[in-house]
């Protein structure tokens, strides 16, 4: 089986057709979902969602809403908790112009606290800030609970650092386009025992299905072009970033 540690099922485009889309993803062996919150009005789905069978909830504040963290809503988020997989996803993400660094750093923070202290894995969204980013992992002990560098699309060197804090690198749909150089390198480079495979679904759709929205059951495609680049079998990434996420998010059932 493959696991997609990033797959928005709550999104409309996905969710309105729900039995379709994890009909078609479980057909190709697609048979585990993470689902990460980006906000509270989408949290209470979630937990729905994370009811039915191989669908693993997680709940966070994505730096694009930072403007509306408060510690009341920390206290809203920690009760969803005891049903999370992760806290997520969060993070920095600074092509955000409107959405001021030292919210989003704030807001990250928090959330990475109550991580911790809960013990739960992270699902880290980072765009144009991974200084600040690996800064701050460090510096709030982000290396004991982990988690997943969603989408990865920093370089070699930096994906390296965040393995050292105890982070996988995830792989998804750009790596199978044809201008593709930073995924590439990441999926040749850095070794399996620290890759695991996502969609980001409805997003980042791979190629050839590129121009419709993204779902589970492309997530096939990624992996064989990490079996390509990698000169290994479609098996062994199947088994090995399998292995990884059931590690990551200690998934039982």
């Amino acid at each position: 089986m493959y696991i997609d540690t990033h797959c928005h099922l709550d999104d409309p485009s996905l969710h309105d057709r729900l039995p379709e889309v994890l009909r078609n993803a479980r057909g190709v062996g697609v048979s585990g979902f993470i689902i990460p919150g980006v906000g509270p009005d989408g949290w209470e789905r979630i937990a729905r969602l994370g009811k039915m069978e191989g669908v693993f909830p997680a709940f966070g504040l994505h730096p694009m809403l930072a403007g509306s963290y408060s510690p009341g809503l920390i206290s809203v988020l920690e009760r969803y908790l005891p049903a999370a997989a992760a806290v997520g996803e969060i993070g920095l993400d600074y092509s955000y112009a409107d959405v001021p660094r030292e919210a989003q750093q704030t807001a990250f923070r928090a959330q990475l606290r109550l991580a911790v202290a809960r013990g739960l894995p992270l699902l880290i969204h980072c765009r144009r800030a991974f200084h600040d980013l690996v800064q701050i992992l460090r510096e709030e002990g982000a290396e004991r609970v982990g988690g997943v560098m969603h989408a990865f699309s920093g370089s070699v060197e930096v994906a390296g650092e965040c393995v050292r804090l105890g982070f996988a690198i995830s792989v998804a749909g750009p790596v199978t386009y044809g201008n593709a150089v930073r995924p590439l390198q990441i999926a040749r480079e850095i070794p399996l025992a620290h890759l695991v495979l996502e969609t980001d679904a409805p997003d980042m759709t791979p190629e050839p299905w590129r121009g419709r929205p993204n779902e589970p059951a492309f997530l096939v495609e990624t992996a064989r072009k990490v079996a390509y680049v990698r000169g290994v079998s479609l098996a062994e990434v199947e088994r090995v970033t399998t292995a990884n996420a059931r590690r990551l998010f200690r998934l039982e059932r």
